[in-house]
């Protein structure tokens, strides 16, 4: 089973990022990376190449059903009031705000060409050619128990030290899902990611990288525990965020059954 995490920009001006991870039956380890990715071609090129005809399961930061033409998508709504605290809302989606061409969507059709399904059902540990949409920041703040979001992005206001020091937290936030259940073992691209002096593109796509690593590990987490490990906002015909939960150590459910993640939350 293999896991894939893509940072997609929302324009097709700027690069994407994508991790693949491989099930190895108690860890998961990195075994394909690219943080330049460009057409959507390009992308899904990257994941079969890595995959082949093997199940995946491959998560996406980027809306990938859009159907307002204005406005926010109901998911982005819930998920903002549930993380206000946290700082971690959803940027409102519209098809307006992409001029009318949904990269995500378009994104979803070349998966399906190529054999994948989009759902945001995630069964436990069952073999799966799927697709789904993520958000790294309510997925850090459950997964790695924050008060507040990570601020590695640039916004007004951040110079370049404290960016570095929100990086290198992130770094090593990752670094330590070693130790979480499913365990990830990614030291031999952990090792190398210093945001230490980086500024500009170079950081940008340093920080894709990381969101990329992290979303394929919340599709490992996703079906690692099925729907008693996540949340679904809002719903396929609407549009959806998965946001995965801490779980507690102790017997697995049961593998290939259970129902939908709880909306809202």
């Amino acid at each position: 089973m293999y896991f894939v995490g893509i940072d997609l920009a929302w324009s097709y001006r700027n690069p994407s990022a994508a991790v693949t991870l491989r099930w190895e039956g108690t860890r998961a380890r990195p075994v394909a990376w690219a943080d330049a990715l460009g057409s959507d071609e390009e992308i899904v090129g990257f994941v079969v190449e890595g995959v082949g005809s093997a199940p995946a399961l491959v998560a996406v930061d980027a809306p990938l059903v859009v159907p307002n033409e204005t406005g926010a998508r109901p998911c982005d709504v819930a998920v903002s009031r549930a993380f206000r605290r946290a700082e971690a809302g959803a940027h409102p989606a519209n098809r307006r705000r992409f001029g009318g061409v949904v990269r995500g969507e378009e994104l979803v059709r070349r998966f399906e060409d190529a054999g994948f399904v989009h759902s945001p059902v995630v069964r436990a540990r069952s073999p799966t050619r799927q697709v789904i949409e993520v958000y790294p920041h309510p997925a850090a703040v459950r997964l790695f128990g924050l008060r507040k979001t990570l601020k590695y992005k640039a916004r007004p206001g951040r110079s370049y030290p404290f960016r570095w020091g929100e990086m290198s937290r992130y770094v090593e936030l990752l670094r330590g899902l070693r130790d979480a259940e499913p365990p990830l073992h990614a030291g031999e691209i952990l090792d190398g990611a210093s945001p230490r002096g980086l500024r500009g593109a170079s950081l940008k796509r340093l920080e894709d990288f990381l969101d990329a690593l992290f979303c394929a590990y919340i599709a490992l987490h996703c079906w690692y525990w099925g729907p008693h490990g996540y949340e679904t906002y809002g719903s396929l015909e609407e549009g959806y965020i998965i946001v995965p939960r801490r779980v507690s150590p102790g017997p697995l459910p049961a593998s290939g059954g259970g129902n939908r993640g709880s909306s809202g939350g």
